[in-house]
């Protein structure tokens, strides 16, 4: 209906080829603030989000980075805000797995 096959357009309007991010970010603060979210929250948000959550459900970093089409790591970092949850889960099970080494460790030298 708006184009042909071969069309890279994403989101094709009646308007032209692509739906800009500008009407897109337009529409989502009229839908924020009619539902009265936070003003922080913008269009962008749902792509932090989804690095976010695919770290926090284990996903390989390469993974996520190559998903969001990152060059390098660092960007992909800046996109992840873990929970203070997530990050106790780590620490807790790095923590537990150091210590547990450390005492099978001790425990070998006693015997």
């Amino acid at each position: 209906m708006f184009g042909g096959e071969g069309n890279p357009a994403a989101w094709p309007s009646e308007r032209g080829l692509r739906i800009g991010c500008q009407r897109l970010n337009s529409r989502f603060i009229t839908y924020r603030q009619a539902l009265g979210l936070d003003e922080g929250l913008d269009f962008h948000s749902f792509r932090r989000s989804y690095v976010t959550h695919l770290i926090e459900a284990g996903w390989d970093p390469r993974f996520v980075q190559e998903q969001v089409g990152h060059d390098h790591a660092s960007t992909t970092a800046i996109y992840t805000c873990v929970s203070s949850d997530f990050r106790t889960r780590t620490l807790r099970r790095n923590l537990d797995g150091t210590i547990a080494a450390a005492l099978d460790s001790q425990a070998g030298r006693q015997r």
